[in-house]
């Protein structure tokens, strides 16, 4: 699960990486400042080779309009990724708390624990055991 969404992730990066590789190779197109635009026939069909190069081409204005979406798409991530982590914050902070009152209260336990059984033990000296029985 996880490495395939590694690989999800890489491949939409890698995407990316090739579309706005491929627009800064591509020559701009000039930009026509006459005011009539040229019109093409109904009847005439784009060939393969015209439709490649004409879409493989961006204008200055279309290649900022990239830009700007790339760099609004970030933005827009990175705000909604500190947004999850701000609002998931207190509720970390509020786990950890328990965690270390729940730590306390067990090392006051055993303290506790170990002090009972201490002064509720026998009151009769314990027998020394000899070393050599020890091992």
């Amino acid at each position: 699960m996880m490495r395939r969404q590694q690989d999800q992730q890489s491949g939409v990066l890698y995407e990316l990486s090739s579309l706005v590789l491929n627009i800064l190779r591509s020559p701009p197109s000039p930009i026509p400042f006459s005011d009539q635009l040229p019109e093409m026939p109904p009847t005439r069909r784009l060939s393969p080779t015209s439709s490649s190069s004409a879409a493989s081409q961006i204008s200055p204005a279309g290649f900022a309009s990239l830009l700007l979406g790339i760099s609004l798409a970030l933005m827009l991530c990175g705000s909604v990724t500190f947004f999850i982590g701000f609002i998931l914050m207190p509720w970390v902070l509020g786990l950890v708390m328990v965690f270390y009152v729940a730590g306390i209260v067990s090392s006051l336990s055993m303290l506790g624990r170990s002090i009972f059984c201490y002064a509720m033990g026998p009151s009769q000296p314990r027998k020394e055991i000899p070393a050599w029985k020890v091992l």
